[in-house]
């Protein structure tokens, strides 16, 4: 006998077919601000087919059928490959037809930078591991340029929008990713703790080639072709370009010890690594292994602020879509007062740090010597991945709330966006490492350092409390090593927020940035979310934010 208890009804169907880029008001008015207004076209036809449903089945296939290492083939010799679900590899093909792995530098026309950051922070809204190796592969190409010979080489390849995930030496592929590898088990972000040793190859070209022999404890996206690793030499650490096949063709000695088994980042693998004399081709002077490597960190960092941000909105697109669709206590959630104060708030945060995103992409876009762009690259970059990848862990947790316990369970968009926030703020530094990089750098560039603050004072001068918070900030860093150090964290803060309050004055309305102001440095802020004050505009800020 059948039995019937109950209908299905007051439940939110899930958000399909939508267009990402069409329906964020503050990611076009981004777009448009940073000169990337020619890119709009390309960016809605990647946002609409992001939102399809085939799209969003195809991410959640790649988190839930997860990479498999095949250490050796059925005859018994070793291969060390990692085997992907094909939805990987759409998700993967994706990000290289639109160019999102190298268009800042292979795409000439003016505004790259903005679509790229647009571009990238949409993608990681729907599927975020596939982002890993195409961020690693885009902050590899500065670093290599620097090599002619060998770029000469990788150019086409790295520039190219075809996607090639065959694992063939990299002369027969059409494309090619590049991995990182530095993270020892001993030193963690103390690289120059590392103990891989790299002997050079006798009679090889101009002692650039030498032989790897070590671990890493954390190696990046191990299927890469290639990756750029730390190792000693003569006394220093030295940046190498080893690939997954020797120049003869024949597999390198890299050998996978297995995968990391993440809490996020699922469809993406991690692994450690052991190598076995494996070769590699010194990049950039020697013992100055560090420096280089930098140079591509601080790509990914930005990178990482992207993604965040991309998160951070697609949390909220999530959020707002629930409550419209709910009802409790008699009436849809969205439309109760305090639901809409936690919304606008969401929305606050995800519009600035759209808006951060953005105005670093423009810096990096920039000429070299502009003190205000090298600011916004030295210093900035580090204070925004520290903050923004913080920030997105607390926008997940709050927008997960808001659904309530089907937000909660591991098969809901999310879920996997709380379980990916917090690789962010580990990746690349942690909070403590880019608050003191944001420290080194503001000492290395006292120039940069007085154009940023000069810069807000002059948008900021018009409100007594921004000028007055200003003044905090020059004598947090006027204090000397250790007292800065003490208090990085908070100068990171306070920069990031009067940066943010700055953007979002200039570039959207003005109850949005008159509301972002009065809440963030309202003495009795507590970092959750629902504290604007009571005569914020959060109707009209939520329809801005979510107008679907």
């Amino acid at each position: 006998m059948q039995w019937k208890t109950h209908d299905v009804t007051n439940v939110v169907q899930e958000v399909r077919d939508y267009n990402l880029y069409a329906s964020d008001i503050a990611l076009q008015d981004a777009v448009r601000h940073a000169g990337g207004a020619a890119h709009e076209a390309e960016l809605s036809r990647y946002g609409r087919l992001l939102g399809m449903a085939s799209t969003m089945h195809a991410a959640e296939l790649a988190n839930r059928c997860k990479p498999e290492l095949q250490t050796f083939d059925r005859q018994g010799e070793r291969i060390d490959r990692v085997e992907f679900h094909p939805a990987w590899h759409t998700m993967m093909r994706m990000l290289r037809e639109q160019n999102l792995v190298s268009q800042p530098f292979s795409d000439a026309r003016p505004g790259a930078w903005a679509a790229y950051a647009a571009g990238f922070s949409m993608h990681g809204q729907i599927e975020a591991g596939s982002q890993c190796p195409s961020s690693m592969t885009f902050a590899s190409i500065p670093v290599l340029r620097k090599e002619p010979a060998l770029f000469s080489q990788l150019a086409d390849k790295l520039y190219s929008t075809t996607y090639d995930g065959r694992d063939l030496p990299i002369e027969q592929k059409t494309s090619i990713l590049i991995g990182m590898g530095m993270t020892e088990k001993q030193g963690g972000s103390d690289v120059r703790a590392n103990t891989t040793v790299a002997t050079p190859v006798p009679g090889g070209e101009h002692g650039r080639e030498h032989t790897l022999v070590g671990h890493k404890w954390f190696f990046s996206a191990p299927m890469c072709d290639a990756h750029l690793v730390l190792a000693r030499t003569g006394g220093g650490l030295s940046c190498f370009f080893v690939p997954r096949y020797r120049p003869d063709g024949s597999k390198n000695a890299i050998h996978i010890q297995r995968l990391k088994e993440k809490v996020g980042n699922r469809s993406n693998a991690s692994s450690e690594v052991e190598f076995l004399g494996a070769w590699g081709r010194m990049v950039g002077e020697e013992r100055r292994g560090v420096a280089t490597i930098i140079e591509m960190a601080t790509h990914t960092r930005l990178n990482c602020v992207m993604g965040s941000a991309g998160m951070m909105r697609q949390a909220l697109v999530q959020a707002i879509h629930h409550a419209r669709g709910r009802s409790a206590f008699g009436r849809p959630l969205a439309q109760q007062p305090l639901m809409q104060n936690v919304l606008a708030d969401l929305a606050l945060e995800s519009e600035a740090a759209t808006h951060l995103m953005m105005r670093l992409a423009e810096s990096f876009a920039g000429a070299g010597d502009d003190p205000l762009h090298r600011a916004y690259r030295r210093i900035v970059t580090p204070a925004a991945k520290y903050w923004i990848a913080k920030r997105a862990i607390e926008h997940a947790a709050e927008a997960m709330e808001v659904i309530g316990g089907n937000g909660y369970m591991d098969d809901s968009p999310t879920g996997r966006l709380f379980r990916e926030t917090p690789v962010i703020s580990i990746w690349e530094g942690s909070g403590n490492v880019m608050a003191l990089d944001m420290m080194r750098a503001i000492r290395r560039e006292p120039d940069a350092m007085e154009a940023l603050v000069e810069d807000l004072r002059a948008s900021c001068g018009g409100d007594a409390d921004l000028r007055r918070r200003i003044d905090a900030l020059t004598g947090d860093i006027a204090l000397d090593d250790d007292a800065f150090e003490i208090g990085a964290r908070r100068v990171a803060q306070r920069l990031v927020l009067l940066i943010q309050a700055q953007l979002l004055r200039e570039r959207a309305p003005q109850a949005v940035g008159d509301a972002f102001a009065a809440s963030r440095f309202d003495a009795e802020w507590g970092r959750t979310f629902g504290l604007l004050p009571r005569d914020t505009p959060c109707v009209s800020m939520i329809e801005r934010a979510w107008p679907c």
